[in-house]
């Protein structure tokens, strides 16, 4: 059920939104599913950041992505926070009839874990114990367990996701794949909403997991679980969530889609004050947005992460990164990535324009207005080398300089989204990684 915005009470409503401009709509339902990376927009109604933009905004709590993407289609949702490759699926056909969209804001980046039973972490330590040593770790030593099952004649075992397109899907493949396992035969991938995904590890449906917070700390905290490779480790700084609203709906609403933006902006920025995070995990973990213990919200979103039942906490401070490193600009080259990967595993047909399908759906102009209405620093390109940099660099094309982090793969591999996409693997690093790419910005059976 919706629910209703602190935002929404005459008391608490602004002063006319930053640009100045007559928003068309003002009374606003965005929809969300109960995961950590919601907190832009639990954060922008509870502390009234969409109230001083001027917008009324309701929130509604979904039990999976199917409902967030019907619901949007049909017009019941104004916008909502979703997965990256989901908004760009609807708008290819992939799942569902096309439905052009678009995202012109960036939620986060990282926010995943890949997180398996105890039982079948113990079975990896016992088959490949030096595999298991390794950090950020690799698939090598599920690869020993896959094959002696095999051999004695058991099923491949299930990993769940939260859909087939979602970014959780493709880092699990990715990672499978990179270890010789193949995601369509070795293993099954079913699609379990991200509410269920304890449930369903404690039931043995599914032997393992990739999902976002606050999931993989809840079955750490109950005693199920144990994290083998965070997000932050797989692809530091990789993309998440994005806003996500319908062509049509941005065409029509120009100016509260920016004041949208705006708002997003300026709780994303207060998410990223180490100071409030511990706030924000107590409003975040309350029953009408994630439920579930506030002491498991925290550990990732304070960034010191518990990977396994009973193991002391580990500094991951970019687990959940909401604002610093340009997190909010919706990168094109982060949905070249996506695209990429769907072809990889013939979702999309390999003569799809991938260049133009993501310039259709990411809106950067958009987005550099309502930060140009902020005053706030923006990328003045729309593409970047993706796993150049092993460090902190500084993003020289932009309105103003902006401190970057680092953003390598567990494999070390790079991502050229000016180069040929459509790779099995990314080419092998340069010796001297460049900080970005593309100078001008324009260069170059559905789920239940």
């Amino acid at each position: 059920m919706p629910t209703p915005s602190p935002s929404s009470s005459p008391a608490r409503r602004a002063a006319p939104p930053p640009g100045g401009e007559a928003l068309e709509k003002t009374a606003l339902t965005l929809g969300f599913v109960p995961l950590t990376d919601c907190a832009p927009l639990v954060i922008g109604v509870e502390k009234g950041f969409f109230a001083r933009q001027g917008l009324e905004v309701t929130l509604s709590r979904e039990p999976s992505w199917s409902n967030i993407r019907d619901k949007l289609m049909v017009g019941l949702l104004d916008g909502a926070h979703m997965l990256t490759g989901l908004i760009l699926a609807m708008t290819a056909g992939v799942g569902s009839f096309p439905t052009p969209t678009r995202a012109a804001h960036a939620l986060g980046l990282n926010g995943n874990a890949i997180t398996v039973s105890t039982e079948l972490h113990a079975g990896m330590a016992a088959a490949d114990p030096q595999a298991m040593a390794e950090r950020p770790l690799t698939a090598r030593a599920l690869k020993r367990v896959i094959e002696a099952n095999r051999a004695a004649g058991l099923p491949p075992p299930a990993f769940g996701v939260v859909f087939s397109v979602a970014n959780h899907a493709y880092q699990l493949r990715y990672w499978l794949a990179s270890a010789g396992i193949d995601p369509d035969r070795d293993v099954r991938i079913v699609t379990v909403p991200p509410p269920r995904m304890v449930a369903s590890l404690k039931a043995g449906d599914i032997v393992g997991f990739c999902v976002g917070e606050p999931w993989n700390s809840l079955a750490v905290s109950e005693g199920v679980g144990r994290v083998l490779i965070a997000g932050c480790e797989f692809w530091n700084n990789g993309p998440e969530k994005v806003l996500g609203v319908l062509a049509s709906w941005a065409d029509a609403h120009p100016n509260s889609h920016r004041a949208l933006v705006r708002a997003l902006i300026e709780a994303q920025a207060w998410l990223d004050e180490p100071a409030n995070r511990v706030e924000a995990a107590a409003i975040l973990s309350q029953p009408r947005h994630l439920g579930v213990p506030r002491a498991v919200v925290e550990r990732s979103l304070t960034g010191a992460f518990v990977s396994g039942p009973g193991e002391a906490p580990v500094a991951m401070p970019d687990f959940h990164v909401f604002h610093r490193y340009a997190a909010t600009f919706p990168w094109r080259s982060h949905a070249l990535w996506l695209l990429a990967q769907m072809v990889r595993w013939g979702q999309l047909d390999a003569s799809a324009d991938l260049h133009a399908l993501a310039a259709g759906v990411y809106d950067a102009e958009l987005h550099r207005q309502a930060q140009r209405d902020l005053g706030g620093a923006v990328p003045l390109i729309d593409l970047k080398l993706e796993g150049a940099h092993a460090g902190p660099w500084l993003l020289e094309e932009a309105t103003a300089p902006i401190p970057m982090g680092p953003d390598l793969f567990f494999d070390r591999a790079i991502f050229d989204p000016t180069g040929p996409l459509l790779a099995a693997r990314h080419a092998a690093p340069p010796a001297s990684p460049a900080t970005a790419v593309d100078r001008d910005g324009a260069r170059a059976a559905r789920e239940r």
